[in-house]
């Protein structure tokens, strides 16, 4: 998977140094993946959430912050839309971000 746009994940890493080595241990494991569909996304990653408009949610550093992308399977591009804390992302609707 190719993902737009790691300047993203860096910019939240500096502001929370306790994320570098999760996102970029997320980031190497994404970026060597090839998932077709939500199934295989679902069969490799079994926590992940996938939600609709081609958006999934991950959980990253013991489930401490919430990741969402916007994956286009067919294109093998993924796109970072949110990175925060549960209580940032209970304040934003995960489909549409």
């Amino acid at each position: 998977m190719r993902i737009i746009a790691i300047s993203t994940l860096r910019r939240f890493w500096q502001k929370h140094p306790t994320t570098e080595i999760p996102l970029k241990a997320w980031y190497a494991e994404a970026r060597r993946a090839r998932w077709d569909s939500p199934a295989d996304l679902r069969a490799d990653r079994r926590n992940v959430s996938i939600l609709a408009n081609g958006r999934a949610v991950f959980n990253i550093k013991g489930n401490d912050y919430r990741l969402v992308v916007a994956i286009r399977y067919d294109k093998q591009i993924m796109f970072v839309r949110f990175i925060g804390a549960h209580a940032e992302y209970d304040r934003i609707d995960a489909t549409t971000v």
